[in-house]
């Protein structure tokens, strides 16, 4: 049996917490494979925001490993792989984990319903974000911007339940 390390003892944390570090790696980049994996044009334009939907995650249910700087990264890395104006999805993750934190800074028991109402209104406010900076940037965008949205939204239950024994 191994003894508690003295990092753990000083914050106050048991030795049978689990570190959520190596399945918040391993989920990113599961996300990017399914980001960027090629797919005909009929079903691409329905691909959930798996980048989205894993940040929101573990903004909501590991907040003391995953903030504000978490979602910028994972939003630069989202604008370098889909080949975005750097800083679009950043800004867009920034300003809806900001929200998140602030809306859930002093509950400690979420409910699964009032999570996927938060990942609803996180999802439309992404896509709106990317319109109004696309359409800012004047990039053409076509009703199939906002398809992504129910297909994001459907697939947060499979996203949460696949990750649900990682929650703090």
């Amino acid at each position: 049996m191994s003894s508690p390390s003295i990092g753990r003892v000083l914050r106050g944390e048991s030795a049978n917490q689990r570190d959520p570090l190596l399945l918040i790696v391993l989920s990113l980049v599961v996300a990017s494979v399914l980001t960027v994996y090629p797919l005909a044009y009929e079903v691409m334009v329905w691909r959930p925001h798996f980048m989205l939907l894993i940040m929101l995650f573990w903004v909501v249910y590991q907040p003391k490993w995953c903030g504000v700087w978490f979602a910028f990264s994972v939003g630069l890395t989202c604008d370098l792989m889909l080949d975005y104006q750097l800083g679009q999805h950043a800004l867009s993750f920034v300003l809806i984990a900001f929200l998140l934190r602030l809306l859930t800074r002093n509950r400690r028991v979420l409910p699964f319903l009032m999570v996927w109402v938060f990942v609803v209104i996180g999802c439309f406010l992404h896509m709106l974000l990317m319109f109004i900076l696309q359409k800012m940037l004047g990039q053409g965008v076509s009703l199939s911007h906002w398809l992504p949205w129910l297909s994001s939204v459907l697939a947060w239950p499979l996203v949460s339940l696949s990750l649900k024994r990682w929650r703090s």
